[in-house]
């Protein structure tokens, strides 16, 4: 089982500043999103996570989920199998 981590960041990249970042690579469907889910129940409105994956469906899981529960996802890249969301924890 790979490992979850989640750690608290300074902030990264073209000035959003993240106050967790997420790493879901190994994980398979549904269990990015469940985990991304979970994470951002630990977080204020308002601020940021980041989050890692490798599963070709978190692409189209982690926008819906976002769009459905009124999170704003703010950035997505992919590189190298691997993609990076910066969700914005909704009201």
């Amino acid at each position: 089982m790979p490992d979850t981590a989640t750690r608290p960041t300074d902030g990264e990249g073209e000035g959003l500043t993240i106050s967790r970042e997420l790493d879901l690579r190994g994980l398979n469907c549904p269990m990015p999103v469940l985990k991304t889910a979970k994470a951002l129940q630990g977080v204020e409105a308002g601020e940021r996570i980041a989050v890692l994956a490798s599963d070709p469906l978190a692409g189209l899981d982690i926008p819906h989920f976002c769009n459905e529960q009124g999170h704003v996802l703010e950035d997505s890249a992919r590189d190298d199998g691997c993609m990076r969301f910066v969700i914005r924890k909704g009201a």
